[in-house]
């Protein structure tokens, strides 16, 4: 028989991205141990390119858990962003219309700063595990096994957390007849490209062109990431950089694409689009949080964001029940979060179908499109709810 490694935290928490460390973080300011177990290498998980959009209500997490002087050192401060339509421009002033501002900071940054504080700290974060596996989830002492260097561990705890993202084994270790999926695949992918090049503008720019979506974003004052919409057959082997170059130009018209400035590409990926939904969120003493139940459109850039509210709201479950026997805010986990989910998910979707090329879209539905550009111009209640989805709402816990 193989000897196991047993050890004892309150929560165990499967996944080390944002989600996963965020909710470790917090829970360590309350006092709650846990252990962090990830299939990946940290090489790999600290240099994965993400988004990097903030929420202000996200930011107020980070920063109530402790690690935000980087991000408010470093971080882009923005109060609008503009939206491009067949060459008409229309800017969404954010600060304006609802009082509050986004800002832009890495996903990547956020996952660097997360480790190096929650190891600092004297956290158990296991790379590179192996065979990871959730069992006995609905007892009062769920376990997750996994090895490591020959070695096999065992994690006795309360709670387990599934933070490992939509392919990983936290919700496929929930029974099918227990959990709903909604799905939706968009028929498009969004190729993009970082280069260590100055953004072509201060604020973000979505555009609608007759070929296809286009994205300007950053990551900072000396790093740009943008993207194209592209078929989902394409492969980053049919885009040279300069093929990319030329077909951004184009999409941007001369007035915008004067500012551009190119360069050599440090990554290059093609991402899939894909709304998906699993209710509900907890099945025992797993919960599962950030993309192990929800993924979201990249347009308006809500993923990240909603990871932060799932954790801010679990976190303040777990402690109502450690300090004070309180399991109400636990059993009503999954209908706070859905709530929020649904509503970006909607945003999301509404975006992308306003701003995207749809192959099965005709004259009508192109029209439909353009009457919602057209009344986001005219109409300040138009732009305010627009605005007010993008900044997202309260983290109602």
């Amino acid at each position: 028989m193989t000897n196991k490694t047993i050890k004892k935290t309150q929560v165990c928490i499967i996944g080390s991205g944002p989600a996963g460390l965020l909710l470790s973080q917090l829970l360590h300011n309350q006092g709650i141990s846990s252990i962090i177990i990830d299939n990946q290498s940290r090489e790999h998980i600290e240099g994965r390119i993400r988004a990097g959009v903030l929420e202000w209500g996200s930011v107020e997490v980070l920063e109530e858990a402790g690690v935000g002087e980087r991000m408010n050192r470093e971080g882009l401060i923005h109060d609008g962003f503009e939206l491009s339509f067949e060459g008409d421009r229309h800017r969404i002033d954010l600060k304006a219309l609802t009082g509050k501002s986004i800002l832009v900071y890495g996903q990547t940054e956020i996952t660097h700063d997360l480790i190096e504080h929650r190891l600092d700290q004297g956290c158990e974060i296991v790379f590179a595990a192996k065979d990871v596996q959730p069992f006995n989830i609905f007892s009062d002492q769920p376990k997750v096994q996994f090895s490591k260097n020959d070695e096999t561990f065992e994690i006795s705890c309360n709670y387990i957390a599934g933070c490992d993202g939509f392919h990983g084994i936290s919700r496929k270790s929930i029974p099918a007849d227990q959990i709903n999926n909604f799905e939706r695949i968009y028929p498009f992918g969004w190729l993009g490209i970082l280069v260590d090049k100055p953004p072509i503008s201060e604020e973000l720019i979505y555009l609608n062109h007759q070929r296809g979506f286009a994205l300007c974003s950053m990551r900072s004052h000396t790093r740009s990431r943008y993207y194209l919409q592209c078929p989902l057959s394409d492969s980053i082997d049919d885009w040279s950089d300069q093929q990319f170059w030329d077909e951004l130009k184009m999409r941007l018209g001369s007035d915008i694409s004067k500012n551009l400035q190119i360069g050599e590409s440090i990554e290059k990926s093609i991402a899939p689009l894909r709304s998906f939904v699993v209710e509900p969120m907890r099945y025992g003493n797993l919960f599962l949080a950030g993309d192990a139940a929800h993924i979201v459109p990249p347009t308006g850039a809500k993923g990240l964001n909603l990871a932060v509210s799932d954790v801010k709201v679990l976190a303040n479950a777990l402690a109502e029940h450690y300090h004070k026997s309180n399991d109400t805010y636990l059993e009503r986990y999954s209908n706070t979060c859905l709530k929020r989910i649904w509503h970006s998910e909607h945003f999301s979707w509404s975006m992308s179908i306003m701003m995207h090329q749809l192959p099965d879209f005709g004259g009508f539905e192109k029209r439909m499109q353009r009457a919602e550009f057209d009344y986001l111009i005219k109409s300040e209640t138009a732009s305010k709810l627009l605005a007010e989805g993008y900044v997202g709402l309260p983290i109602e816990i």
